[in-house]
């Protein structure tokens, strides 16, 4: 290693990657770290990628904190020798005016008398709070990454000795802290102007509960003597823009809230859209708008399919797996496509071709908390029913943990959508784009059903099969799907089709 800074840039993990999300930092300032050690976890378009450090060396600097949104080319970080100079707040306070910062931090021991700080007086000192903060467990996106004090002369920086040296203002914040518990949305306190101070008649005490509960006082309405507000006119006015119980908040068992930013009123949270979400949501419009769906359904009995599950699992060759109803559909899909290769294609519109595809990369859509994502099996035409069995585990057990590559999510040819696993019978699947089909395999039920001439309980679901009519006809979607629906209703049509 040299004796120079290194700066590691963002590359491009995947097939035209042009952004990426800090999602979390492996690594801190101070921390040594080796060539192919796991500093950053990024989240892009595709799936959650950890990158590894292409330098020895100690952290130095994270340019960057967790949530921002980089592009590829950027630095992100930087690697020194050991006994670099460390920077500890740079991923922190991004962009931070750092002489600011340093003059308010000189200035704290005079202010203390003249200063009111945006939580009340109770607060521990800003030191306290900022100094060992981790990276990424700060303040959420959309707030002062640092908290800073207001300070009551001019704006431009510290406070003169003299002006330190006045008695507080009326209305300064009592040292008491109300022992309630605070409002379930983080909302910052409304601050007060001095010409907003002239008008707004209200005592210490009722400004402090105000700032608390985050409620503009210029906006209440004052009931007491002179029109001064009292206590009860705040809460009136809190209790007017508090949530019913019927609200949603950040933590409350939602993640997919955490990263967004309550509104002051808390009554709604926006939430940036990006990666995963913002790749599906283009992916769906454009795969919706441009090739023309057409979508055939078929209700069967799946009663044997089921007693071949019971049975596999049982099985010493399957012992090692997860047997279910969906490895069954997999392999009679696989099956109908050997039959009926010409379903297995693209559209290309550029050249205006049709590219038939000559190997199956088998699309399993997975549900995850950053939204679907449709890894899928290579070459799973080549496999045998145990080996799609082993593939079919890793690849949904990768795709919840949020751990899919994006290699593993590229050039799939048809895709299975498992919506009874919801409860769902059936469905409309929309095309991933690039394939030409699609099949939704709803809820598996026990029914009344005519088996040899009785009405009989039976084991029946629903299969819809989504395809491009650019390429495949009606006739050929049809063929398909009755091939899927043959096995799953007689399993041992496959020795014969094999």
């Amino acid at each position: 290693m040299t004796d120079s800074l290194q700066h590691f840039r963002l590359p491009d993990v995947g097939e035209g990657l042009t952004e990426a999300d800090i999602v979390q930092w492996l690594v801190q300032p101070g921390d040594e770290v080796k060539v192919n050690q796991a500093i950053v976890e990024i989240e892009t378009a595709k799936s959650l990628v950890e990158l590894p450090s292409p330098y020895d060396g100690v952290v130095v600097e994270l340019l960057f904190a967790e949530g921002d949104t980089v592009e590829v080319g950027v630095p992100i970080i930087t690697i020194g020798p050991a006994g670099s100079e460390v920077i500890k707040d740079g991923a922190s306070a991004p962009g931070a005016d750092a002489a600011a910062d340093g003059a308010a931090t000189a200035a704290d021991s005079q202010e203390a008398s003249s200063v009111e700080e945006d939580t009340g007086a109770g607060d521990p000192p800003e030191a306290d709070q900022g100094s060992d903060m981790l990276v990424g467990y700060g303040p959420k996106a959309g707030g002062s990454s640092r908290r800073r004090r207001r300070v009551t002369a001019s704006a431009g920086g510290a406070a003169p000795a003299a002006k330190a040296a006045e008695p507080a203002a009326s209305e300064a914040v009592e040292p008491a802290v109300r022992d309630v518990p605070p409002p379930p949305a983080p909302v910052a306190p409304a601050e007060v102007t001095p010409s907003q101070s002239a008008r707004v008649l209200a005592k210490p005490p009722v400004r402090k509960l105000a700032r608390d509960l985050g409620i503009d006082l210029s906006a209440v309405w004052g009931t007491g003597p002179g029109g001064i507000i009292t206590r009860e006119d705040v809460v009136q006015a809190s209790e007017k823009t508090e949530p019913r119980s019927m609200a949603l908040w950040p933590g409350d068992d939602q993640p997919w809230l955490d990263s967004g930013t309550v509104s002051p009123d808390g009554r709604q949270t926006r939430v940036p859209v990006r990666s995963v979400r913002k790749r599906t949501a283009e992916a769906m419009v454009t795969s919706a708008f441009t090739a023309p769906h057409v979508t055939v359904f078929h209700t069967l009995d799946v009663t044997k399919t089921m007693d071949l599950v019971a049975r596999l699992r049982e099985d010493r060759e399957f012992a090692d797996v997860r047997i279910s109803p969906l490895l069954i559909v997999a392999k009679a899909l696989l099956l109908a496509v050997r039959r009926h290769p010409e379903i297995n294609a693209a559209w290309d519109d550029e050249t205006q071709e049709i590219i038939y595809k000559h190997y199956v990369n088998l699309g399993i859509a997975a549900s995850t908390p950053r939204g679907l994502v449709v890894p899928n099996i290579k070459d799973a035409h080549r496999m045998t029913l145990h080996e799609i069995a082993v593939e079919l585990g890793e690849l949904v057990s990768a795709a919840r943990a949020g751990k899919t590559t994006p290699a593993a999510m590229s050039d799939g040819t048809i895709t299975i959508t498992n919506v009874g696993v919801f409860g769902i019978d059936s469905g409309t699947p929309i095309l991933n784009p690039g394939e030409s089909a699609i099949l939704a395999f709803g809820a598996v039920r026990e029914k009344p059903w005519v088996h040899e001439g009785e009405v009989k309980p039976r084991w029946v679901t629903q299969l819809a099969l989504s395809f491009d009519h650019r390429l495949v006809d009606g006739e050929l979607g049809t063929r398909v799907l009755a091939d899927v629906a043959t096995i799953l209703e007689e399993p041992g049509q496959a020795l014969v089709w094999g």
